[in-house]
């Protein structure tokens, strides 16, 4: 008889092997490689709005882009280490417009300092991620199914909190609106953080180096450090000085980069990354080689439900306003199919917080040149939906997972 062969997670590891459930102990360089696709999708994109319509590219329409991105982006980042679990949140658009109503109405209507109501607000977005963590995790509930109730549970308050007035508008001298609508870098700052940003990413790299070449370990060469600086250093030179000739970068969308950028190293270089990567691969081997799966997933849950809020509240900001349509499910839609879009996998175990920003400046870029090709609303849902569908099939080829077809 022969011997029953060894469970995956148990086979010992072979130069030609690399399946998902044993990849996240040796996880790639924050999944660079998938992101070079929505990078070129996106040059694409640039490269078809500015032929058909020059205002497209020129740096005022930049700016206004950048900041209808920031709001929907945080959101999206908040989906992407939920969907990187192995779960989904189709209740982020509802917890971002009961989010932004809280705020609005303690401060305006409460009369609430305003840190008072961000608290609240995010308070709503912690717990309601708290009680998903722990249904799905103690109950076995199905995320999709639990996240779909409590969409309609949110919704429902936030019809409640809002009353019958229906809207409630900010007013314009409110810090947050000033913060959303107003608030730019000064010239001077937005350069000593290019200048900053690039000083730390090549201290990373070099101290990356020394280490594994005492370890013994490939490096990066030279030339390639090198290289990598000088594109990098371009890159936010270009963008510091084409969007400062017009109102410059906005705080916002600094806020929103500083997120991504933190969630990034979090996601590659801390032991929660690589259990939220573990978990999603696969959760059974992560269990048997001791992650905390239930934490995790709730950490995800609780982080996505926040981030969502904190952009309810910057959409509030943006709009100077919270009405019954805030966080409606064109918000969750596009957040979700941002997060697709940008590289992170509906299966769960890949993706990366650059997909977040990566994904919604597709879209944005997408509604905001139709816009100015003066093309109706419909046929911006028809090209987002075709992008995503794309972006769909593209995820479950690089998995080879494809459906099949229904018997």
């Amino acid at each position: 008889m022969s011997p029953t062969p060894a469970p995956p997670f148990l086979r010992p590891f072979s130069a030609g092997t690399d399946t998902p459930r044993v990849r996240w102990l040796n996880p790639p360089s924050g999944g660079d490689t998938g992101l070079l696709p929505v990078i070129g999708a996106l040059l694409l994109v640039w490269t078809v709005f500015g032929v058909l319509n020059p205002a497209f590219l020129s740096a005022e329409n930049l700016v206004s882009l950048t900041l209808q991105s920031a709001p929907t982006g945080v959101i999206a980042l908040g989906v992407v280490l939920v969907l990187m679990v192995g779960q989904i949140d189709l209740s982020v658009g509802a917890v971002s417009g009961i989010a932004a109503a809280v705020v609005v109405v303690t401060t305006v209507l409460l009369e609430w300092p305003l840190l008072a109501g961000l608290l609240l607000a995010l308070a709503v977005g912690v717990v309601t991620g708290l009680g998903y963590g722990l249904l799905t995790t103690r109950l076995g509930l199905p995320g999709f199914v639990l996240t779909l109730a409590g969409l309609l549970v949110l919704t429902g308050i936030q019809l409640r909190v809002l009353g019958p007035r229906g809207s409630v508008n900010l007013p314009f001298e409110s810090g947050l609106v000033r913060f959303a609508q107003q608030g730019f870098l000064p010239e001077p700052v937005a350069w000593g953080a290019a200048a900053t940003a690039v000083a730390v990413v090549t201290g990373l790299r070099v101290a990356e180096r020394i280490r594994r070449a005492r370890a013994g370990l490939p490096r990066m060469g030279t030339l390639g450090l090198v290289l990598r600086t000088v594109g990098l250093a371009a890159l936010l030179a270009a963008v510091v000085g084409y969007l400062g000739t017009a109102r410059g970068i906005g705080y916002p969308v600094v806020l929103f980069v500083a997120l991504v950028v933190l969630a990034d190293v979090l996601l590659r270089r801390t032991r929660w990354g690589r259990s939220v990567r573990a978990v999603g691969g696969d959760r059974a081997s992560a269990l048997l080689v001791g992650v905390a799966v239930r934490r995790v997933t709730i950490s995800c849950f609780v982080a996505g439900s926040t981030l969502a809020a904190l952009g309810g509240v910057l959409a509030a900001g943006r709009l100077a306003a919270a009405n019954q349509g805030t966080g409606g499910a064109e918000t969750y839609l596009f957040a979700i199919a941002a997060a697709v879009i940008g590289g992170t996998s509906l299966f769960g175990g890949r993706g990366s917080a650059w997909s977040a920003l990566l994904g919604v400046l597709v879209l944005t870029s997408i509604s905001n040149g139709l816009t100015l090709l003066n093309l109706d609303t419909a046929t911006r849902y028809i090209v987002t939906g075709l992008v995503l569908a794309l972006a769909l099939t593209a995820d479950t080829l690089l998995r080879g997972r494809p459906a099949g077809p229904v018997p």
